[in-house]
Protein backbone atom coordinates (compact mmCIF):
# COMPACT_ATOMS: atom_id res chain seq x y z
CA UNK A 1 0.00 0.00 0.00
CA UNK A 2 2.92 2.51 1.09
CA UNK A 3 4.47 1.54 -2.36
CA UNK A 4 1.49 2.24 -4.39
CA UNK A 5 1.22 5.85 -2.36
CA UNK A 6 4.87 6.72 -3.31
CA UNK A 7 4.48 5.65 -7.01
CA UNK A 8 1.18 7.61 -6.85
CA UNK A 9 3.14 10.93 -5.79
CA UNK A 10 5.56 10.25 -8.15
CA UNK A 11 3.55 10.23 -10.74
CA UNK A 12 1.79 13.51 -9.54
CA UNK A 13 5.19 15.10 -9.48
CA UNK A 14 6.26 13.98 -12.71
CA UNK A 15 3.08 15.28 -14.44
CA UNK A 16 3.25 18.53 -12.63
CA UNK A 17 6.82 19.34 -14.12
CA UNK A 18 6.01 18.14 -17.34
CA UNK A 19 2.54 20.68 -17.21
CA UNK A 20 4.47 23.21 -15.89
CA UNK A 21 7.45 22.85 -18.27
CA UNK A 22 5.64 22.47 -21.09
CA UNK A 23 3.47 25.82 -19.93
CA UNK A 24 6.86 27.37 -19.82
CA UNK A 25 8.20 25.90 -23.31
CA UNK A 26 4.77 27.73 -24.50
CA UNK A 27 5.33 30.94 -23.43
CA UNK A 28 8.71 31.55 -22.66
CA UNK A 29 10.92 33.04 -26.08
CA UNK A 30 12.49 30.33 -27.99
CA UNK A 31 16.55 30.32 -27.86
CA UNK A 32 18.32 29.99 -30.76
CA UNK A 33 21.55 27.00 -30.31
CA UNK A 34 24.05 30.07 -28.97
CA UNK A 35 21.12 30.78 -26.38
CA UNK A 36 20.25 33.91 -27.25
CA UNK A 37 16.97 35.14 -27.23
CA UNK A 38 14.74 35.22 -30.23
CA UNK A 39 12.68 38.23 -30.30
CA UNK A 40 8.77 37.22 -30.41
CA UNK A 41 6.39 34.70 -28.81
CA UNK A 42 4.55 33.86 -31.63
CA UNK A 43 6.37 31.13 -33.85
CA UNK A 44 5.21 32.14 -37.06
CA UNK A 45 7.07 36.17 -36.39
CA UNK A 46 9.54 34.70 -35.33
CA UNK A 47 10.15 32.73 -38.33
CA UNK A 48 9.54 35.72 -40.28
CA UNK A 49 11.67 37.85 -38.37
CA UNK A 50 15.01 35.16 -39.01
CA UNK A 51 13.96 34.81 -42.55
CA UNK A 52 14.82 38.44 -42.91
CA UNK A 53 17.85 38.36 -41.26
CA UNK A 54 18.85 35.96 -43.63
CA UNK A 55 17.67 37.73 -46.62
CA UNK A 56 20.09 40.81 -45.08
CA UNK A 57 17.74 43.59 -45.04
CA UNK A 58 19.04 46.93 -44.87
CA UNK A 59 19.32 47.96 -41.24
CA UNK A 60 16.26 50.63 -41.00
CA UNK A 61 14.00 47.97 -43.94
CA UNK A 62 14.84 45.31 -40.88
CA UNK A 63 13.78 47.98 -37.59
CA UNK A 64 10.87 48.70 -39.54
CA UNK A 65 10.06 45.28 -40.20
CA UNK A 66 10.41 44.55 -36.30
CA UNK A 67 8.41 47.61 -35.56
CA UNK A 68 5.03 46.17 -37.90
CA UNK A 69 6.22 42.24 -36.11
CA UNK A 70 5.72 43.83 -33.19
CA UNK A 71 2.35 45.57 -33.53
CA UNK A 72 1.25 41.91 -35.25
CA UNK A 73 2.04 40.20 -31.86
CA UNK A 74 0.17 42.51 -29.98
CA UNK A 75 -2.90 42.44 -31.77
CA UNK A 76 -2.72 38.75 -32.32
CA UNK A 77 -2.66 38.04 -28.29
CA UNK A 78 -5.16 40.43 -27.91
CA UNK A 79 -7.24 38.53 -30.44
CA UNK A 80 -6.13 35.03 -28.65
CA UNK A 81 -8.19 36.20 -24.91
CA UNK A 82 -11.08 37.80 -26.69
CA UNK A 83 -11.37 34.55 -28.45
CA UNK A 84 -10.93 32.52 -25.46
CA UNK A 85 -13.79 34.76 -23.92
CA UNK A 86 -16.21 33.23 -26.76
CA UNK A 87 -15.80 36.73 -28.71
CA UNK A 88 -15.32 37.13 -32.21
CA UNK A 89 -17.33 34.51 -33.16
CA UNK A 90 -18.18 35.92 -36.82
CA UNK A 91 -14.25 35.68 -37.38
CA UNK A 92 -13.94 39.82 -38.65
CA UNK A 93 -11.04 40.37 -36.63
CA UNK A 94 -8.94 37.05 -36.94
CA UNK A 95 -9.66 37.82 -40.71
CA UNK A 96 -8.04 41.55 -40.52
CA UNK A 97 -4.81 40.06 -39.07
CA UNK A 98 -4.22 37.65 -41.65
CA UNK A 99 -5.07 40.70 -43.99
CA UNK A 100 -2.30 42.59 -42.26
CA UNK A 101 0.38 39.68 -41.75
CA UNK A 102 -0.69 39.05 -45.74
CA UNK A 103 0.16 42.82 -46.02
CA UNK A 104 3.43 42.77 -43.78
CA UNK A 105 4.78 39.56 -45.98
CA UNK A 106 4.43 41.39 -49.57
CA UNK A 107 5.83 44.28 -48.14
CA UNK A 108 9.11 42.97 -47.26
CA UNK A 109 9.63 40.64 -50.32
CA UNK A 110 8.64 37.43 -47.90
CA UNK A 111 5.42 36.84 -49.75
CA UNK A 112 6.89 33.71 -52.17
CA UNK A 113 5.99 35.86 -55.21
CA UNK A 114 8.44 37.35 -57.13
CA UNK A 115 7.98 40.91 -56.59
CA UNK A 116 7.06 43.58 -59.04
CA UNK A 117 6.67 46.47 -57.04
CA UNK A 118 9.61 48.62 -56.54
CA UNK A 119 11.78 48.02 -53.00
CA UNK A 120 13.45 50.63 -51.50
CA UNK A 121 17.08 50.57 -51.15
CA UNK A 122 16.67 51.77 -47.81
CA UNK A 123 18.94 55.07 -48.39
CA UNK A 124 17.00 58.12 -46.84
CA UNK A 125 16.35 60.32 -49.61
CA UNK A 126 15.72 63.66 -47.18
CA UNK A 127 18.26 65.26 -49.60
CA UNK A 128 18.98 65.71 -53.14
CA UNK A 129 16.18 63.95 -56.01
CA UNK A 130 18.02 61.77 -58.34
CA UNK A 131 16.73 61.20 -61.30
CA UNK A 132 15.40 57.52 -60.71
CA UNK A 133 13.22 58.55 -57.67
CA UNK A 134 9.95 57.85 -59.26
CA UNK A 135 7.10 56.23 -57.41
CA UNK A 136 6.05 53.69 -60.11
CA UNK A 137 2.82 55.03 -60.92
CA UNK A 138 2.38 57.45 -64.30
CA UNK A 139 -0.19 60.23 -62.93
CA UNK A 140 2.40 60.27 -59.43
CA UNK A 141 5.34 60.54 -61.69
CA UNK A 142 3.62 63.74 -63.78
CA UNK A 143 2.70 65.14 -60.97
CA UNK A 144 5.94 65.18 -59.24
CA UNK A 145 7.89 66.22 -62.22
CA UNK A 146 5.58 69.14 -62.48
CA UNK A 147 5.72 70.03 -58.97
CA UNK A 148 9.73 70.13 -58.61
CA UNK A 149 10.00 72.18 -61.88
CA UNK A 150 7.24 74.30 -60.59
CA UNK A 151 9.50 76.78 -58.86
CA UNK A 152 6.63 77.22 -56.01
CA UNK A 153 8.07 74.95 -53.65
CA UNK A 154 10.99 75.39 -51.50
CA UNK A 155 13.90 72.96 -50.83
CA UNK A 156 12.27 71.74 -47.36
CA UNK A 157 8.95 71.93 -48.91
CA UNK A 158 10.11 69.23 -51.81
CA UNK A 159 11.11 67.11 -49.41
CA UNK A 160 8.24 67.22 -47.45
CA UNK A 161 6.22 66.64 -50.87
CA UNK A 162 8.15 63.84 -51.44
CA UNK A 163 8.33 62.27 -48.23
CA UNK A 164 3.51 62.83 -49.08
CA UNK A 165 4.29 61.27 -52.97
CA UNK A 166 6.12 58.21 -51.55
CA UNK A 167 3.55 57.45 -48.84
CA UNK A 168 0.55 57.79 -51.11
CA UNK A 169 2.61 54.81 -53.01
CA UNK A 170 3.26 53.05 -49.67
CA UNK A 171 -0.78 53.27 -49.77
CA UNK A 172 -1.10 52.05 -53.41
CA UNK A 173 0.85 49.03 -52.76
CA UNK A 174 -1.18 47.91 -49.82
CA UNK A 175 -4.38 47.84 -52.08
CA UNK A 176 -2.72 46.03 -54.31
CA UNK A 177 -1.44 43.27 -51.80
CA UNK A 178 -5.47 43.70 -50.44
CA UNK A 179 -7.16 43.32 -53.74
CA UNK A 180 -4.91 40.09 -54.32
CA UNK A 181 -5.89 38.48 -50.94
CA UNK A 182 -9.68 39.15 -51.56
CA UNK A 183 -9.05 37.78 -55.14
CA UNK A 184 -7.70 34.43 -53.41
CA UNK A 185 -10.22 34.48 -50.64
CA UNK A 186 -12.84 34.62 -53.83
CA UNK A 187 -11.41 31.50 -55.23
CA UNK A 188 -11.47 29.51 -51.93
CA UNK A 189 -14.75 30.50 -51.80
CA UNK A 190 -16.06 29.00 -55.26
CA UNK A 191 -15.03 25.68 -53.57
CA UNK A 192 -16.99 25.99 -50.25
CA UNK A 193 -19.35 22.87 -49.79
CA UNK A 194 -20.59 23.76 -46.55
CA UNK A 195 -23.35 25.87 -45.89
CA UNK A 196 -22.51 27.04 -42.79
CA UNK A 197 -18.99 27.34 -43.90
CA UNK A 198 -19.70 29.41 -46.79
CA UNK A 199 -21.88 31.86 -44.42
CA UNK A 200 -18.82 32.51 -42.69
CA UNK A 201 -16.24 33.10 -45.67
CA UNK A 202 -19.51 35.26 -47.47
CA UNK A 203 -18.90 37.47 -44.23
CA UNK A 204 -15.37 37.73 -44.18
CA UNK A 205 -15.43 38.62 -48.14
CA UNK A 206 -18.35 41.31 -47.39
CA UNK A 207 -14.98 42.97 -44.93
CA UNK A 208 -12.61 42.69 -47.34
CA UNK A 209 -14.28 44.44 -49.78
CA UNK A 210 -15.28 47.15 -47.88
CA UNK A 211 -11.94 47.69 -46.99
CA UNK A 212 -10.82 47.43 -50.17
CA UNK A 213 -13.41 50.26 -50.90
CA UNK A 214 -12.31 52.57 -47.83
CA UNK A 215 -8.45 52.52 -48.96
CA UNK A 216 -9.77 53.22 -52.82
CA UNK A 217 -11.68 56.40 -50.92
CA UNK A 218 -8.87 57.16 -49.07
CA UNK A 219 -6.35 56.93 -52.44
CA UNK A 220 -8.66 59.50 -54.11
CA UNK A 221 -8.40 61.35 -51.69
CA UNK A 222 -4.47 61.68 -50.78
CA UNK A 223 -4.38 61.60 -54.69
CA UNK A 224 -6.71 65.30 -55.29
CA UNK A 225 -4.91 66.27 -51.80
CA UNK A 226 -1.40 65.56 -53.41
CA UNK A 227 -2.94 67.57 -56.81
CA UNK A 228 -3.97 70.45 -55.55
CA UNK A 229 -0.60 70.92 -53.16
CA UNK A 230 1.53 70.31 -56.70
CA UNK A 231 -0.15 72.74 -58.29
CA UNK A 232 -0.89 75.87 -55.38
CA UNK A 233 1.94 74.86 -53.43
CA UNK A 234 2.42 74.53 -49.44
CA UNK A 235 -0.43 77.43 -47.52
CA UNK A 236 1.12 79.07 -45.18
CA UNK A 237 -0.96 77.82 -42.18
CA UNK A 238 -0.76 74.18 -43.08
CA UNK A 239 -0.51 72.62 -39.58
CA UNK A 240 1.36 69.43 -40.34
CA UNK A 241 4.58 68.33 -42.44
CA UNK A 242 4.69 64.18 -41.86
CA UNK A 243 2.40 62.31 -44.41
CA UNK A 244 1.27 60.15 -41.89
CA UNK A 245 0.08 63.27 -39.68
CA UNK A 246 -1.31 65.00 -42.67
CA UNK A 247 -3.36 61.79 -43.76
CA UNK A 248 -4.82 61.23 -40.24
CA UNK A 249 -5.76 65.30 -39.71
CA UNK A 250 -7.70 65.15 -42.97
CA UNK A 251 -9.77 62.10 -42.09
CA UNK A 252 -10.54 63.41 -38.89
CA UNK A 253 -11.59 66.81 -40.23
CA UNK A 254 -13.87 64.67 -42.49
CA UNK A 255 -15.16 62.59 -39.47
CA UNK A 256 -17.76 64.98 -38.37
CA UNK A 257 -16.18 66.09 -34.96
CA UNK A 258 -17.04 68.75 -33.25
CA UNK A 259 -14.56 71.84 -32.73
CA UNK A 260 -13.38 71.04 -29.33
CA UNK A 261 -12.35 67.96 -30.36
CA UNK A 262 -10.73 68.38 -33.14
CA UNK A 263 -9.18 70.85 -31.59
CA UNK A 264 -7.66 68.38 -28.93
CA UNK A 265 -7.03 66.04 -32.01
CA UNK A 266 -4.79 68.62 -33.01
CA UNK A 267 -2.49 69.15 -30.27
CA UNK A 268 -2.63 65.10 -30.03
CA UNK A 269 -1.50 65.12 -33.50
CA UNK A 270 1.65 67.71 -32.75
CA UNK A 271 2.93 65.61 -30.23
CA UNK A 272 2.41 62.23 -32.48
CA UNK A 273 4.33 64.71 -35.28
CA UNK A 274 7.01 64.65 -32.77
CA UNK A 275 6.99 61.20 -32.14
CA UNK A 276 7.64 60.58 -36.18
CA UNK A 277 10.16 63.16 -36.78
CA UNK A 278 12.42 61.46 -33.63
CA UNK A 279 12.16 58.40 -35.02
CA UNK A 280 13.19 59.52 -38.27
CA UNK A 281 16.43 60.74 -36.94
CA UNK A 282 16.84 57.53 -35.00
CA UNK A 283 16.47 55.79 -38.72
CA UNK A 284 19.33 58.46 -39.93
CA UNK A 285 21.37 57.89 -37.19
CA UNK A 286 21.34 54.23 -37.84
CA UNK A 287 21.91 54.44 -41.44
CA UNK A 288 25.47 56.37 -40.48
CA UNK A 289 26.14 54.18 -38.64
CA UNK A 290 25.76 50.86 -40.80
CA UNK A 291 27.52 52.79 -43.28
CA UNK A 292 30.60 53.75 -40.40
CA UNK A 293 30.49 49.97 -39.17
CA UNK A 294 31.17 48.54 -42.67
CA UNK A 295 34.01 51.14 -43.32
CA UNK A 296 35.77 50.07 -40.06
CA UNK A 297 35.29 46.61 -40.31
CA UNK A 298 37.05 46.74 -44.42
CA UNK A 299 39.91 48.00 -42.10
CA UNK A 300 40.40 45.20 -39.78
CA UNK A 301 40.96 46.93 -36.53
CA UNK A 302 38.90 44.44 -34.08
CA UNK A 303 38.74 47.01 -30.80
CA UNK A 304 37.62 49.22 -33.37
CA UNK A 305 34.94 47.37 -35.01
CA UNK A 306 33.49 46.21 -31.73
CA UNK A 307 33.33 49.70 -30.10
CA UNK A 308 31.31 50.26 -33.58
CA UNK A 309 29.07 47.75 -33.44
CA UNK A 310 28.23 48.37 -30.04
CA UNK A 311 26.93 51.33 -31.09
CA UNK A 312 25.17 50.42 -33.88
CA UNK A 313 23.45 47.59 -31.97
CA UNK A 314 22.07 50.03 -29.26
CA UNK A 315 20.82 52.70 -31.99
CA UNK A 316 19.38 49.60 -33.69
CA UNK A 317 17.35 48.51 -30.73
CA UNK A 318 16.73 52.27 -30.24
CA UNK A 319 15.01 52.43 -33.32
CA UNK A 320 13.07 49.57 -33.00
CA UNK A 321 12.08 50.92 -29.94
CA UNK A 322 10.91 54.13 -31.20
CA UNK A 323 9.11 52.54 -34.38
CA UNK A 324 6.89 50.87 -32.26
CA UNK A 325 5.91 53.28 -30.19
CA UNK A 326 5.09 55.77 -32.78
CA UNK A 327 3.40 53.35 -34.99
CA UNK A 328 1.23 51.64 -32.25
CA UNK A 329 0.24 55.63 -31.23
CA UNK A 330 -0.74 55.76 -35.06
CA UNK A 331 -2.36 52.97 -35.16
CA UNK A 332 -3.91 54.61 -31.28
CA UNK A 333 -5.40 57.31 -33.26
CA UNK A 334 -6.65 56.34 -36.78
CA UNK A 335 -8.77 53.78 -34.46
CA UNK A 336 -10.10 57.02 -32.33
CA UNK A 337 -10.82 58.73 -35.08
CA UNK A 338 -12.72 56.47 -36.74
CA UNK A 339 -14.67 55.31 -33.98
CA UNK A 340 -15.76 58.68 -33.35
CA UNK A 341 -16.75 59.81 -36.52
CA UNK A 342 -18.69 56.75 -36.67
CA UNK A 343 -20.48 57.55 -33.86
CA UNK A 344 -21.09 61.24 -34.88
CA UNK A 345 -22.40 59.76 -38.20
CA UNK A 346 -25.03 57.48 -36.34
CA UNK A 347 -26.00 60.12 -34.28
Amino acid sequence: MKMRFIILISFFVIGAMAGKYSKEMNEQKASDNSNNQVEFRIAKLNQIWEKAIRMQLAPVRLSELHSDLKIQEKDELQWKKLKAEGLDEDGEREAKLRRNFNIILAKYGMDGKKDTRTLDSNRLKDHDVNEGDTFDDPRLDKLWNKAKTSGKFSDEELQTLQREFKHHKDRINEYNIVMDTVSRTEEIHKNVISPLEGEVKEHVLHQKHADLKQRMRDLNQGFERLRKISHEGYSADSEFKEPRVIELWEMAKRSNLSEDELDSLKEELRHFETKVEKHQHYQEQLELSHQKLKHVEALGDKEHIMRNKEKYNTLAEKAREMGYKMKKHLQDLTNKISQNGLRHNEL
